[in-house]
């Protein structure tokens, strides 16, 4: 089945003119926070290959000559616990068509380092770390000369979805957001006694336009959201999972001052939006890799990533 498997992709490959360039990363620590584990991709005219990162298996080509200019930003920010890798296939289908995309583990909150997931202080500094990141890619990267300032999208599924409505101008209302919060975690107990302290919220006015996965739904009233008026493109699971009810996004599309373009994914849970999983990982995190009721990932992540790239190019190009 390995060998089926593997042969097919190199197929797959074969039939592809192009590619993403792939470079993974650091991002120096500074006065807004700690340093920053990244990848990127970009246009590239290789044919892909595979590359294998731990358990992932990427498309594309290491380090390719970026071919273009003034070329559209895609930031991406990771759900609770994931990884800059989580969505790679949605970042190498926009890199083939002309995008830069930047996606970055966010400290204390990922699969290598969980040791601030459950804190307030991670909830705020999320937005930071997109703004870093954005500034990194327009000032000090080496990519920095193909892209076009004037054009910035952003990505987000789960707490990423969370981070984006944060930096379009949402401002979180977690003691009456309908989220799931276990009263062992300490940071539920803080809610429910009302004690968080007051937040200063990043937003990026820079961000043109916003695809938000199942987003951790802290945005419980119209006054939550009163300030966003970017164009969003609003996906939803059927079922929803990780903290995410299924009747949230729903609602918050109906509350948004500005009406989303709304997709609900019928039979999906919420994992269904990360990257199909190589066997390796589903034998490894099946909670993540394997979908129930022959809810077909594969197929799925076809549709979705070209409803994605065709918003983008409708709202950055």
């Amino acid at each position: 089945m390995k060998t089926l498997i593997t042969a097919t992709f190199l197929c797959l490959l074969a039939s592809t003119g192009h590619s993403a360039g792939v470079r993974l990363f650091d991002i120096p620590a500074d006065a807004s926070g700690p340093a920053l584990q990244a990848a990127v991709w970009t246009p590239c005219a290789n044919v892909p290959e595979p590359i294998e990162v731990g358990t992932t298996l990427l498309r594309g080509t290491e380090n390719c000559a970026v071919v273009g200019k003034d070329l559209p930003l895609v930031v991406m920010s990771h759900g609770h616990g994931g990884t800059r890798l989580g969505h790679h296939d949605l970042a190498e289908k926009l890199a083939d068509s002309g995008f830069v995309v930047a996606a970055i583990n966010h400290p204390g909150d990922t699969s290598s380092d969980m040791s601030r997931a459950s804190e307030p202080s991670e909830f705020v500094e999320r937005p930071m770390d997109i703004k870093r990141l954005i500034d990194y890619m327009l000032d000090s990267s080496p990519e920095a000369g193909t892209i076009n300032a004037r054009e910035i999208g952003f990505f987000g599924f789960s707490r990423g979805g969370y981070t984006g409505l944060v930096l379009a101008g949402g401002v979180p209302d977690f003691q009456h957001a309908d989220i799931p919060c276990p009263d062992e975690l300490p940071i539920c107990k803080t809610i429910r006694e009302g004690k968080l302290p007051p937040q200063h919220w990043i937003r990026d006015g820079r961000i043109k336009a916003f695809v938000l996965a199942d987003p951790l739904d802290a945005f419980p009233t119209a006054a939550t959201v009163q300030d966003i008026s970017v164009p969003i493109q609003l996906w939803a699971s059927e079922y929803g999972g990780d903290g995410v009810l299924p009747e949230t996004t729903p609602a918050l599309s109906k509350l948004l001052p500005k009406r989303p373009e709304y997709h609900l994914v019928a039979d999906a849970a919420h994992f269904a939006f990360l990257a199909p999983c190589t066997p390796k990982q589903a034998a490894r995190i099946p909670r993540l890799c394997v979908d129930e009721g022959g809810f077909d990932r594969v197929a799925f992540h076809a549709r979705f990533n070209e409803d994605v790239l065709r918003f983008f190019q409708m709202r950055l190009r």
